[in-house]
């Protein structure tokens, strides 16, 4: 039997490079790319079948900014499968992101210059807004929406005979000190987009916990810095023109400038090779690349404690019940 690996966001970007990658690795995959865009999906569809004719590879579209569009996504899936082998939970934005110029200045003339263009350490805020749901479009995108996902497909995920696993992008900007128990949407904060990946990686272990008694492995990783569609928004292409020579010199410094969306898949790749019970559930694999090019993973200690990972879990099991108590309601009153 195939397996089956569904990819949200899958029509740009990392999405659309680890689906070539992994039908590169296996060609005997069925993918499934869970996008928004169905029309750009059913191009990319036909592309990695016209360079793979031996796999197969479906589209079901997704909105995870919407609720009601996972939902519907949810039951399409499990209408068609009977269980799914990887998720990789991938789709995400950072809206309007703004460069703060002062703390940009401040970086470049301390030690930690490095780090900061690394890792984005301070450097960008965004301009969040509120969505038809009522939640903070960064954290519904990024975070609540693809958990409703995975409770709807707990289904098609929990098997104790082969393990199902749930591979979530974050970043190394996933800072402990954007992230509050008491605003986890981060309404009142500048960095929602830190926020939301400091969420995802505690959720992470949250579901280890919870799950892996029963067949289901999560982990979390970082592509890297890579020139895509939404790094492009923080600076005009010129300027990325400009700083490219650069960035390519402090790869021989720092190894997360992987720059293509290709090389920021590395991780992503090579975690579908892994047995999960080998994974340590509280450790981040990154994407790496050289000075020379080449690409290879490495690993870094998630900066979080299993009790906050457990009472995020549960602030979003009451958040889904007000949710589906809402829901209920509004049905039984139409």
């Amino acid at each position: 039997m195939r397996k089956v690996v569904v990819v949200t966001g899958a029509s740009s970007g990392v999405g659309l490079a680890l689906c070539k990658r992994l039908l590169e690795e296996d060609d005997e995959l069925h993918v499934c790319l869970a996008c928004r865009n169905v029309g750009k999906a059913e191009a990319v569809r036909a592309a990695l079948l016209a360079a793979h004719p031996a796999a197969e590879v479906s589209v079901v579209q997704v909105d995870v900014s919407n609720l009601q569009s996972v939902i519907r996504a949810a039951r399409e899936l499990k209408q068609r499968f009977q269980r799914l082998d990887y998720v990789y939970l991938n789709a995400g934005i950072m809206p309007n992101p703004q460069l703060n110029i002062k703390a940009l200045f401040s970086g470049l003339f301390s030690r930690k210059v490095i780090h900061m263009f690394s890792t984005a350490e301070g450097l960008l805020t965004q301009e969040d807004k509120v969505t038809a749901d009522g939640f903070q479009e960064v954290f519904e995108t990024n975070v609540f929406g693809h958990f409703i996902l995975v409770q709807e497909l707990e289904a098609l995920l929990c098997h104790s005979d082969s393990p199902s696993r749930l591979i979530w992008t974050s970043s190394r900007n996933a800072r402990k000190s954007n992230f509050h128990l008491e605003d986890i949407q981060h309404s009142r904060g500048q960095e929602p987009y830190s926020s939301s990946k400091y969420a995802i990686d505690l959720l992470s272990v949250a579901l280890n916990r919870n799950f892996n008694p029963r067949g289901l492995y999560s982990s979390v990783v970082c592509p890297g810095t890579m020139v895509t569609s939404m790094t492009c928004g923080i600076l005009p292409p010129w300027v990325w023109t400009v700083l490219l020579p650069i960035i390519w010199l402090l790869r021989f410094f720092a190894n997360a400038f992987t720059l293509t969306p290709y090389n920021g898949t590395e991780a992503l790749v090579w975690l579908f090779h892994q047995k999960p019970e080998s994974l340590n559930p509280l450790t981040k694999y990154l994407s790496a690349t050289t000075g020379f090019g080449s690409n290879y993973v490495t690993t870094q200690k998630m900066d979080l404690d299993e009790d906050t990972a457990e009472k995020f879990y549960q602030n979003l099991l009451e958040l889904e019940k007000r949710i589906r108590d809402t829901i209920q309601k509004t049905n039984n009153q139409s």
